[in-house]
């Protein structure tokens, strides 16, 4: 024992000793601190952990001593203390393993393995690698999501639903709606900035419990980039051979307790493939963190998007077909301007208690001339068609606690929000004369005659009031056993003047509780179970209440809509195989809707708004991974669904023929739908990454009544959407070079087909592009600093 002793502190005086050693830790992409990192020694003894701003320190070590770091999602890095110098410490993503990173399914971040919900986390890395032109580029990349591209960034959302327009799905900016409840706008992304987002995560299935209603397919949660712990500057271009250009830009840094960030771009389209299409875009974000100490954090962000595009908008089958692409408007248009900003005060109470407060503000205003607006009856030489403006000025307040018990098994997390919106709307009629095809069944040119401001079909003025309140526990009441249970109460009210109604006064107010419960199971070895059953709501959205109801209905407005809400049941796991290659997840799931307000076309292109009675999503969702080297990766995600009318009254009129559709199933919802994506890195050319993408989509009904379908034949014969996407990148230095090939094969499709119920309605098609070659260049700067 002695001479143990004795050899122990001659080992010591042999190996010098080092003071404090000091350094942080970031991400490798991004170079955002990582806090809680853990930092171990040899023996698998903790040394430290990383604060919130991924910095640590380590008490007296001796030199040529081996210390790791790891952290959930990241790839573990082990290095030999040789110095005293600060150390910088990057951690790269375990891309291969999907199912395990962090995520904000609870508004906070928390383990995968915690969340009893179908969660695809599409990282920075990912983004990286898309060099995307549009979102939906991103987004449809989720098993399971259909993000219908209508050109210039315009689009259809479809997560547990058809591909719509209704009010079913949530989109927030670092966990904040970006929108008022009861404002839904179908083209919201639009108002999003595609360069300040670091990583996307979409919640599949009603999560209003703690997001909020509208949460009902899914809620998709954009989460923007935070200030890089080095100087980063980044500056590029990117374009295409249709006219896109675009010149995009980041940069931030923190300095002691100050962190920024800017990232925005400025693009345009020209003389595209479609007529009628040219648009601009200015989408600028920016971000202050400063912290005041280790416990105390501000961050200020501060959001804008200018956005004005001619819609060339659908096309009938004749352009569709001889892939004209001809637009039969040149004179509709669609203009955003998008503000938001808030303020976030956080406070570490402990490294269990944690209160976060946010006062935010947002203004909107969107002014179009919708193609989709235009009412025209087969053989008829005139039309109709319409121009609005639907804005809003908001404010609201958000305060959240979360607080964890029992050495963190336990977590109770607990908040409440409140927000008043200013909502002006008006839409007033223009005339238009109809140019027709020989056989007077379709239009080949409408042309603007007249627009009459003073003839109203919408105009009204509402101040609504949201409410929330929510509250959501976790606990393991076994070992590796997690319960959520968690429920939310929404209540929407708005006073509304409406001036087409003999200046009618009102109030009107939608509240419901909305439960959820679930368990995780983590069965060890990155393995797991989870079942869980939650509940959806959505009030209807103010344009569609105040909008004139069809001749001949009892009421003129649509006063009484009722608001719609969901039930959910589903089960779903994770596993890996093969000493980590292999990731497979998986989700199945059922929820039912009753009251799911539709959008059904008219003859004369005209909407009615009608309240189904109950429908069904019913569905299965998997993915897998498979990394069998560094130089391969494949990715797989895709969905089997059925959506269904149960009951659903389409006329009372005794001269209609139809007058439901129960069993049948919904239109615009393809069965079948996937995305894969094979990445080759090779290691005789270090910077280099390709990868292949295959895009499929099974045909689709484009009416309710089921007579129509979109079964048009792509790649390979099948029928539906069927195309590939080839992408090439290529780093020297700080020079980025990449290339895309979008619809490799150039295959004639359209991203959405629709069509009315009546044998006379015509089909309105949304073409795709054609084979598009986009090219890029950046220069990225990193500079690094101790």
């Amino acid at each position: 024992m002695k001479k143990t002793i004795v050899l122990a502190f001659l080992g010591l005086i042999n190996l010098p000793l080092f003071g404090q050693i000091k350094g942080r830790v970031f991400d490798a992409i991004t170079k955002e601190a990582l806090p809680s990192v853990v930092i171990k020694d040899t023996d698998g003894q903790r040394f430290a952990i990383t604060n919130i701003k991924g910095e640590f320190s380590l008490n007296t070590i001796q030199k040529f001593s081996k210390i790791s770091f790891s952290s959930v999602g990241y790839q573990s890095k082990s290095i030999v203390i040789n110095t005293s110098d600060f150390l910088n410490i990057d951690l790269e993503l375990a891309t291969e393993n999907l199912q395990t990173v962090v995520v904000t399914a609870n508004r906070e971040a928390g383990l995968r393995t915690q969340s009893p919900l179908a969660i695809t986390h599409l990282g920075p890395q990912l983004i990286a690698d898309t060099k995307a032109s549009s979102i939906f580029e991103i987004i449809n990349k989720t098993p399971g999501v259909v993000m219908a591209n209508l050109g210039n960034e315009q689009h259809m959302m479809g997560i547990r639903q058809p591909m719509g327009l209704s009010a079913y799905f949530l989109y927030l900016e670092d966990g904040l709606p970006i929108r008022p409840l009861g404002l839904f706008q179908n083209n919201a992304l639009i108002e999003m900035n595609l360069m300040a987002i670091s990583a996307i995560e979409v919640i599949k299935g009603p999560s209003a419990s703690l997001y909020g209603a509208e949460a009902v397919g899914g809620a998709i949660n954009f989460i923007t980039h935070k200030p890089s712990v080095l100087p980063v500057a980044k500056l590029g271009i990117h374009l295409d051979q249709y006219g896109y250009r675009r010149l995009q830009f980041s940069g931030g840094n923190t300095y002691k307790k100050l962190g920024f960030v800017l990232s925005g771009f400025v693009g345009q389209q020209r003389n595209s493939w479609q007529s009628t299409s040219d648009f601009d875009k200015t989408a600028l974000n920016t971000r202050i963190d400063y912290t005041f100490n280790t416990k105390t954090k501000l961050i200020g962000t501060l959001s804008y998007i200018n956005y004005d595009s001619q819609t060339g908008g659908s096309v009938d089958s004749v352009s569709f077909f001889s892939r004209k692409y001809q637009s039969s408007t040149d004179f509709t248009y669609r203009k955003s301007v998008a503000l938001r900003a808030k303020f976030s005060l956080e406070q570490h109470w402990s490294d269990h208690s944690l209160t976060t407060i946010t006062p935010f503000y947002r203004n909107n205003s969107i002014k179009q001339n919708p193609f989709y607006s235009i009412l025209w009856s087969i053989n008829a030489k005139t039309a109709s068609g319409q121009i609005n403006e639907n804005a809003f000025d908001s404010y609201g307040f958000l305060a959240q606690h979360s607080q964890k018990f029992n050495t963190g098994k336990t977590k109770w997390l607990t908040g409440f929000s409140i927000d008043k919106s200013y909502n002006p709307y008006y839409a007033y009629k223009i005339n238009l004369a109809a140019q027709l095809r020989p056989d007077g069944r379709s239009v080949e040119k409408f042309t603007l005659l007249e627009t009459l401001p003073n003839q109203f079909l919408i105009k009204y003025d509402a101040q609504v009031y949201n409410l929330a309140m929510y509250s959501q526990l976790d606990f393991e009441p076994l070992p590796k056993l997690n319960v959520s249970i968690g429920a939310r109460l929404d209540r929407m009210t708005f006073d509304f003047i409406n001036y087409l109604d003999n200046n009618a006064t009102g109030q009107k107010q939608y509240s419901k509780i909305t439960p959820k419960i679930g368990f995780t199971y983590d069965f060890g070895q990155d393995k797991g179970f989870y079942a869980n059953y939650s509940q959806g709501f959505s009030p209807p959205n103010l344009t569609a209440i105040f909008r004139k109801t069809p001749a001949g209905s009892p009421q003129p407005f649509y006063y009484d809509l009722s608001p719609a809400y969901f039930s959910n049941q589903e089960i779903g796991g994770w596993a890996s195989f093969s000493n980590k290659k292999i990731y497979f997840d998986w989700a199945i799931y059922s929820m039912t809707g009753h009251n799911e307000l539709l959008s059904i076309r008219q003859p004369d292109n005209s909407i009615d708004y009608q309240s189904a009675g109950k429908t069904l999503h019913q569905g299965i969702e998997y993915s897998l991974t498979f990394k069998p080297n560094p130089q391969w990766f494949l990715r797989f995600g895709g969905s089997n669904s059925i959506h269904r009318f149960i009951e659903f009254t389409l006329s009372t009129k005794p001269s209609d023929p139809l007058k439901n559709v129960n069993d049948k199933a919904m239109p615009s919802a393809p069965p079948f739908v996937a995305n894969t994506e094979l990445s080759y890195a090779p290691i005789w050319a270090k910077n280099l990454k390709m990868s292949l993408e295959w895009q499929r989509m099974s045909a689709w009904y484009q009416n309710a009544v089921n007579t129509i379908k979109y079964d048009e034949r792509a790649a390979f014969g099948l029928r539906g959407i069927s195309f590939m996407n080839f992408r090439v990148n290529y780093h020297f230095k700080s020079i980025e070079i990449y290339g895309n090939i979008m619809n490799l094969s150039n295959e004639l499709y359209a991203s959405q087909a629709t069509r009315g119920n009546s044998v006379t309605d015509r089909s309105f098609y949304y073409p795709a592009a054609p084979r598009s070659f986009v090219l890029g260049l950046q220069y990225n700067l990193i500079k690094p600093q101790n």
